[in-house]
């Protein structure tokens, strides 16, 4: 029974190696290693694969594009809000100002916008103050979307070239009749495989690439609210009442 049962799993190995032989096409040097470009697996792989490769060089541009950008807006120059309070507590406001506009990040232009406030209602200074965050949040999430996007439909498109590849797989069976081969069925069948794989690969990346900028973005959001009520707790101070 044993024997019986080590013969099948040695028929069925070699029935697998002979499919993968088959589909290859290329054999090296007699070592029975399978031989296969990354280009010709991508022409196997049909139009579908065209529009996955865009897809993969948009994601790829964006996030790092989005990426550097996070990383300058994050930047804080040291003692600012320090140098914020000074100024304020001595009357300076135009100092305060004219160092805000000397830097260039998101907090600058947000606490520049309070202390353009300055002598109206302090409800009015914080929402000046919380409508100028957002602004910046909105620019930092430019493409953020798109990059979502690619993630999610990176893979359903990589299951669309599996149904087209199958169809085909399927269409050249009923037209060979009982010709049927395993070359003949090669081409669709590379592009239901080869085109599951790329669109998972390129929506992996998409999406990790999505969840790092998120991530970064959402850490920025708490730094600006951490400047914001530190800028209006000096304004509550007793000094400028």
């Amino acid at each position: 029974m044993i024997t019986g049962f080590l013969l099948q799993i040695t028929q069925n190995t070699q029935l697998v190696a002979d499919t993968l032989n088959g589909m290859a096409g290329e054999i090296t040097g007699g070592q029975g290693k399978l031989s296969l470009s990354l280009w010709e697996l991508t022409m196997k792989g049909g139009w579908i694969m065209a529009i996955l490769a865009i897809m993969s060089v948009i994601a790829v541009y964006i996030f790092f594009e989005r990426f550097f950008a996070i990383n300058r807006s994050s930047k804080e120059e040291k003692n600012f809000m320090n140098n914020i309070r000074d100024f304020i507590q001595q009357g300076r406001i135009d100092s305060a100002v004219t160092l805000c506009r000397n830097n260039t990040s998101p907090i600058s232009r947000m606490i520049e916008k309070g202390l353009a406030r300055i002598g109206k209602p302090l409800n009015d200074i914080n929402t000046a103050i919380e409508n100028v965050g957002k602004l910046e949040v909105s620019r930092l999430e430019k493409n953020i979307a798109a990059l979502a996007t690619i993630s999610g439909t990176a893979p359903m498109l990589g299951f669309l070239g599996t149904v087209i590849g199958m169809i085909r797989a399927f269409y050249d069976m009923s037209m060979a009749g009982n010709n049927i081969d395993i070359a003949l069925l090669s081409t669709g069948i590379y592009q239901a495989m080869v085109t599951t794989v790329a669109g998972l690969i390129v929506g992996i990346i998409a999406y990790v690439c999505y969840n790092v900028l998120v991530a970064r973005i959402e850490k920025l959001v708490f730094i600006l609210e951490a400047r914001a009520t530190e800028f209006m707790d000096v304004l509550h101070e007793p000094s400028l009442k």
